[in-house]
């Protein structure tokens, strides 16, 4: 009597704990229905080229990047930039102004994660909706003539919207990423590498040095097909002070982080984030953190080369619902409109005082 042996079932050991993958625009479908007009891409290329100007000192004028923690009102967003830009053009002889337009927010934990992955505010994902929202925005703010800032968090993001994007930043929870140096080694646009949430200046200064190089890694083509890229390096990154344990915006802190730029062969390149770290995330201390950067400017210190402020319509912060005022952040609290007003004229007249 033979007997059969059957062979047992194997478990399937991949996927164990998705639930499921769903369709996903490509870049170049997204760039072919939302396209960059030589308008815009005008201002991206000027744009690019006087935020490098600034950051190497060629150009005597002072970067600001102001505008929302996160945009997760386009409309609102909008309305704030027409502001900015009005006011941009008045102060353009003294400030080279950026908006600050963040679609990606890094949590420490879990929370909303902005406004491409979730732009309904309600766990819903459309994220291809979220890459055309962002992109319009994008635009629409571009083609008043306003340069835009984008933090870049997940490494395909770029291939959606960086051909409109003037300056970037590396967030202090992703400064010591390998894949986001690699990242910003291929971007086209000036790039501020942020110190560690601990205030540890050394991550950015190693995350410039790295961005500098060439690399080779995987990513995704235009198509959205996998692929090697292989960059050549990008050479116009600068350190983001946004404080950590304790503030890191004063003269000293400056002067170390210069002497650790020189020391280590690289650009003394330093923006400082008047938020985060440097505030304790008090948006009425942003603003004694530009009263003092201006106070020194205007004494002619040039070691500081540009600053970032967030800032929205409406003060404040709230919690998403269904009564949220129009304007006000979904994230960190900014500062209103008004004061942001206010304090783009100090700076601007601490330039012109620094000059003389």
């Amino acid at each position: 009597m033979s007997t059969s042996t059957v062979s047992p079932q194997v478990a399937p050991t991949d996927d164990r704990r998705i639930e499921r993958i769903s369709p996903l625009i490509s870049p170049a479908l997204l760039r072919h229905d939302l396209p960059c007009t030589p308008e815009v891409a005008g201002t991206v290329t000027r744009g690019r080229a006087q935020v490098t100007d600034v950051l190497d000192g060629r150009d005597d004028r002072l970067l600001v990047v102001a505008g929302p923690c996160s945009v997760h009102d386009p409309d609102a967003a909008l309305d704030y930039a027409h502001r900015l830009a009005a006011r941009a053009a008045e102060l353009s002889g003294e400030l080279c102004v950026v908006m600050r337009t963040y679609f990606e927010k890094p949590r420490t934990t879990v929370g909303w994660k902005g406004l491409i992955n979730d732009p309904g505010l309600d766990g819903t994902f459309d994220v291809n909706r979220g890459l055309r929202t962002a992109r319009t925005l994008l635009l629409d703010i571009t083609a008043l003539g306003l340069p835009v800032g984008c933090e870049f968090l997940d490494p395909i993001t770029p291939q959606y919207i960086a051909d409109v994007v003037t300056w970037g930043s590396i967030g202090a929870r992703t400064a010591e990423s390998q894949v986001h140096r690699q990242l910003v080694s291929g971007l086209s646009m000036p790039v501020g590498i942020k110190n560690a949430t601990d205030g540890d200046v050394r991550a950015a200064t190693d995350g410039m040095r790295a961005a500098a190089a060439s690399h080779v890694f995987m990513g995704v083509n235009a198509d959205g097909l996998a692929g090697l890229v292989t960059t050549t390096g990008n050479p116009d990154t600068h350190v983001i002070l946004r404080g950590g344990t304790r503030p890191n915006y004063s003269a000293d802190d400056v002067a170390a982080t210069v002497a650790a730029l020189r020391a280590a062969g690289l650009p003394e390149r330093v923006v400082v984030d008047a938020s985060h770290g440097n505030s304790g995330k008090d948006r009425e201390r942003q603003a004694v953190v530009v009263a003092e950067l201006a106070r020194r400017i205007a004494g002619g210190e040039r070691a500081v080369t540009g600053l970032m402020m967030e800032s929205f319509l409406e003060a404040g912060r709230q919690e998403l619902g269904p009564d949220m005022v129009r304007g006000r952040s979904v994230t960190d609290a900014c500062m209103s409109w008004d004061t942001t007003d206010a304090l783009l004229g100090t700076l601007a007249d601490a330039v012109r005082r620094g000059r003389r």
